[in-house]
């Protein structure tokens, strides 16, 4: 009996995210409009991105906006990115966008933050678009989609950043799905009032926010949460939208080794356990709730007890799953990660369970 109980709580948690949180962001009816003419500082912070830089601000150049400037910050890179920015600044001296690149040396560097702070404080423009060196805009008009969001109460836009698909590769998919996972959680709780993240490879604001908000002063003790942080601090449940237009995604290279992707999502979580206490709670909830929802229909399935109650309740939850992955991939352009969902849901759960007890253990100090 206790067994029935216990995967009928978790069955009721998984269908109030899957059929009310979730269902925010896949029956959000997004606006087509364009935002050509407001003036935007496009940030980039660099650090040993010099390959990287190339493909980027080939990308930045061919924006179709009438009004932009590039704020480029080299953050004491050891390879010749700065001298990637200089190029780049003098091909384009007669360009209708402007350039301003600010060296940082390796005496004054301080980390990203810092470095991206720099670069905001010397934007000239009241609206700052965030991306990272090692990602490309998808289209010509990423930055007029990414404002066209923008109102007089919306002070923050969410975009959304996707990664290279590669062939044959069960870690490529890993990735991408655990993406789109993350997507359609922060643009939910965006949508519902709740927001608690964005990715600094897509993401937007307006600078009086960040004067407002003293930068990073808040959070500048930790390394990382330039973006999901900074999100949390300043967005409330009416001043914040989201931009999922597929031209206005921008795409990364993804790890090619488990390890480094391991490590990277050490970094994620840690940074979480800053969050707010009702955010953490429901994040917690959500992950409890998905790892027991597979664990006791295995041993239900097992030890055959109440199978007649609870796999048709896992067969239902599966349906709503697919049809909220299916509404989400199609919108964020992963439809290929539909098919084996599930397999890529366990694989992540257990991954997720896996870097939990090793942060526990053994705390990330180095990235």
């Amino acid at each position: 009996m206790l067994l029935l109980i216990a995967f009928c709580v978790v069955f009721f948690i998984q269908s109030y995210f899957y059929l009310f949180l979730f269902r925010k962001y896949t029956s959000f009816k997004p606006s087509p409009d364009l935002d050509k003419t407001s003036s935007v500082s496009i940030v980039v912070c660099a650090k040993n991105e010099s390959e990287n830089l190339k493909n980027l601000l080939s990308g930045l150049a061919q924006q179709e906006h009438n009004s932009f400037e590039l704020i480029l910050v080299d953050d004491a890179s050891t390879d010749d990115s700065l001298s990637q920015m200089y190029l780049f600044e003098k091909a384009h001296l007669n360009s209708a966008f402007n350039i301003h690149i600010i060296p940082i040396s390796q005496a004054d560097s301080k980390g990203k933050k810092a470095a991206l702070e720099k670069g905001i404080l010397a934007a000239q423009n009241q609206y700052i678009l965030l991306t990272d060196a090692d990602c490309q805009p998808t289209s010509k008009r990423w930055a007029s989609h990414m404002l066209a969001h923008f109102t007089q109460k919306t002070v923050v836009i969410l975009g959304y950043g996707a990664y290279e698909k590669v062939k044959n590769s069960f870690l490529n998919k890993l990735i991408r799905f655990e993406t789109l996972l993350t997507a359609l959680q922060y643009f939910s709780y965006a949508l519902d009032g709740k927001s608690y993240m964005g990715v600094g490879r897509n993401l937007a604001y307006k600078k009086e926010v960040f004067i407002e908000a003293r930068g990073f002063d808040k959070h500048n003790h930790i390394k990382s949460g330039d973006d999901d942080l900074f999100v949390s601090q300043v967005s409330n449940q009416h001043n914040i939208a989201i931009c999922d237009h597929k031209d206005a995604f921008t795409l990364s290279r993804p790890h090619t080794h488990f390890k480094q992707w391991v490590r990277q999502k050490r970094r994620h979580i840690t940074t979480a356990t800053h969050y707010k206490t009702s955010t953490q709670f429901l994040l917690g909830i959500f992950f409890i709730s998905q790892f027991f929802i597979y664990a006791l229909a295995f041993t239900a399935l097992i030890t055959e007890t109440f199978t007649f109650i609870i796999l048709p309740l896992f067969l239902i939850r599966l349906i709503f799953w697919y049809g909220t992955i299916e509404k989400t991939a199609a919108r964020l352009n992963e439809k290929d990660l539909i098919a084996f969902g599930p397999l890529y849901e366990i694989s992540i759960i257990f991954i997720q369970l896996y870097i939990f007890i090793k942060n526990i253990i053994s705390p990330p100090k180095h990235w």
